[in-house]
Formats: C-alpha cells, sequence, structure tokens
C-alpha cells in the first residue's frame, strides 16, 4: 500500500494543538518490534520520531520519551503511526496513563509560555 504524502500546510491546518520542538530519547515497540529514536516534537495529542526503524503507518505502538529532567519516563500507553516519511513518523495519542496525561500538560504549558514574546520591562 502506497504512502500519502499530504501537503505541510494541510497537515498543520488540520492538527488540533500545537507541536514544541523538542529532543528526547523514545523507546518505542508494537507487536512484534522494539526500537529507539528521537522526539522531534511534542503536542499535547501527538509527536514525531526520528528512528533508522521501519515503522508502517497505522501501527499501533507503546512509547516511552526520557524527559530533559529525568526524573522518569513519559509513558504513552497507545499511539498510532499517522504518517511515515523518511527516517521519521508520526504519532498520535490514544491511551496515557492519568499521571502521563498531567506531566503532558504540564511540560507543553511550559514550552507554551517559553515561546511566547516578552514584554520590555517598564523603565
Amino acid at each position: 500500500m502506497a504512502q500519502i504524502e499530504w501537503p505541510r500546510a494541510l497537515t498543520e491546518s488540520v492538527r488540533s494543538s500545537e507541536r514544541f520542538p523538542m529532543a528526547c530519547p523514545v523507546i518505542y515497540g508494537g507487536a512484534p518490534f522494539v526500537g529507539e529514536g528521537s522526539l522531534l516534537n511534542l503536542s499535547l495529542t501527538g509527536c514525531s520520531v526520528k528512528t533508522d526503524r521501519t515503522v508502517l503507518t497505522g501501527s499501533y505502538i507503546r512509547l516511552n520519551v526520557v524527559m530533559p529532567d529525568h526524573t522518569s519516563s513519559l509513558s504513552i500507553e497507545l499511539g498510532k503511526v499517522r504518517w511515515v516519511r523518511n527516517h521519521a513518523f508520526g504519532v498520535e495519542f490514544i491511551r496515557l496513563p492519568r499521571l502521563s496525561n498531567q506531566r503532558l500538560d504540564r511540560v507543553i504549558w511550559e514550552r507554551l509560555i517559553q515561546s511566547l514574546p516578552r514584554r520590555p520591562e517598564p523603565q
């Protein structure tokens, strides 16, 4: 089955939440494979991962992201591979444990705050 290459503008306009660039190690797996990669970006609803391993569009996978603070990994119990391009793939999050969901909310909130322009201090 051929992969569909959607125009970038179309896929970005369909996304329900903003993605933030991040670089963290990722371990992922599905039946019957396990792989490692690097997180490219993260949102409340999904992420993209760079890897050397072949992953199929439509696969269901589990992910563990080693976050920059190294306290514990962000566990995604169930995700669906939505696209595959070169050595990267995009995952839609389907099921997260409650604590992972809260942590994801906090990480995205912090990234959002960091991305806002700073107002100059009054003199």
